[in-house]
């Protein structure tokens, strides 16, 4: 096992100065409907990380294998479609009884690379089924961009080594965020599962050389698993006596992340349990200082008891952020929502 060094503990409090409050939600639907020739349900569901492409929000959703590329404004999106998994399915829910085959993709990284942009989504790595990479290269101005056929690219060792590192796993490892910040990949881990013996779940993060990364990826048979690097655990604080624990991250400049929380009291990390509420966050990205945060509110100005699992920045408004819900119903679209941001999130 690799040793590392005893990793930065970095705290994050909530901050009376900061508001995040929902001001407008619309539900994701497919706008040709569904198509039982993919196996494509009628509407977004279970969506979890995402990022812009152009001028709609391309998200990941973490039991349906498609990408769902969303216009905000209307809530309604057209398909990537994924490869099919089980029995040539690709839904997977507790209806049809067959969650345990989900890719389970929580969070996704925009890439920047030569003549496009690679969107990159990640397994939870919760279970062995869940330790693949979606690998989506997108050519083109952003305006016109254009989507490649999509990879689904199994990653064992490199999950192997992420469960190794105890620091950063934990006793439940549950990934869900991950971004691209000056050549590397960090990911973001979710400390919502169960203890093991003295070993207990923790929110952390750890940084993965992209270069050698993608060598990986293109070559597993040939190049190394990349090491893990700069491991940072966190407390986030709390929500009515429940733990929060990150569900996605953006960058928001060269000094600072965007993050989302959610305070979900689950048995473990492959089973949903009740939410008391959500968070936004700010945190800086030398981990030297405190994050700050604020509890999500609704429309009405109270606190939103709904669980947030990714969040972009709007496009042309800094005060304001987009994020989606995920109501744990496959029977249900998820929302996207429009958040305002007032107080100094962007100050020092």
């Amino acid at each position: 096992m690799t040793e590392h060094p005893r990793p930065r503990l970095v705290r994050s409090a909530r901050d009376p100065a900061l508001g995040a409050r929902i001001t407008r939600r619309v539900a994701m639907h497919y706008a040709d409907g569904a198509d039982a020739g993919t196996d494509r349900p009628a509407f977004v569901r279970a969506a979890s990380s995402m990022a812009w492409l152009g001028d709609r929000i391309a998200m990941v959703q973490d039991d349906v294998n498609f990408v769902a590329l969303v216009d905000p404004t209307t809530g309604l999106a057209d398909a990537i479609t994924l490869p099919a998994g089980k029995d040539d399915l690709r839904q997977f829910d507790d209806g049809r009884g067959n969650k345990k085959y989900k890719f389970d993709f929580e969070a996704m990284a925009r890439v920047p690379t030569p003549g496009g942009t690679t969107l990159l989504a990640f397994g939870s790595g919760s279970k062995k089924r869940r330790e693949n990479v979606l690998v989506l290269q997108v050519s083109g101005p952003a305006s016109e961009s254009r989507a490649h056929v999509p990879q689904i690219v199994p990653l064992p060792e490199l999950y192997a080594t992420l469960r190794a590192a105890g620091e950063f796993s934990g006793s439940d490892m549950n990934i869900e965020g991950a971004v691209y910040v000056d050549g590397m990949i960090r990911l973001f881990g979710r400390g919502n599962g169960a203890s093991r013996g003295d070993v207990v779940p923790l929110d952390a993060t750890c940084d993965i050389g992209w270069s050698a990364l993608r060598a990986h990826i293109d070559r597993r048979d040939a190049a190394s698993v990349p090491s893990l690097s700069r491991i940072t655990q966190y407390d986030l604080g709390a929500i009515d006596g429940v733990r929060l624990g990150f569900t996605d991250a953006i960058p928001l400049s060269r000094t600072t992340l965007l993050y989302s929380a959610a305070a979900e009291a689950s048995e473990d990390a492959r089973n949903d349990g009740a939410v008391v509420g959500s968070a936004i966050g700010i945190m800086p990205h030398d981990r030297r200082r405190e994050g700050r945060w604020a509890g999500l509110l609704d429309e009405e100005g109270r606190p939103f008891g709904g669980k947030v699992e990714g969040l972009v920045r709007h496009r042309h408004d800094p005060s304001r952020a987009l994020v989606v819900i995920d109501v744990d119903d496959h029977t249900r679209p998820s929302e996207l929502c429009d958040v305002a941001l007032s107080g100094p999130w962007f100050g020092a």
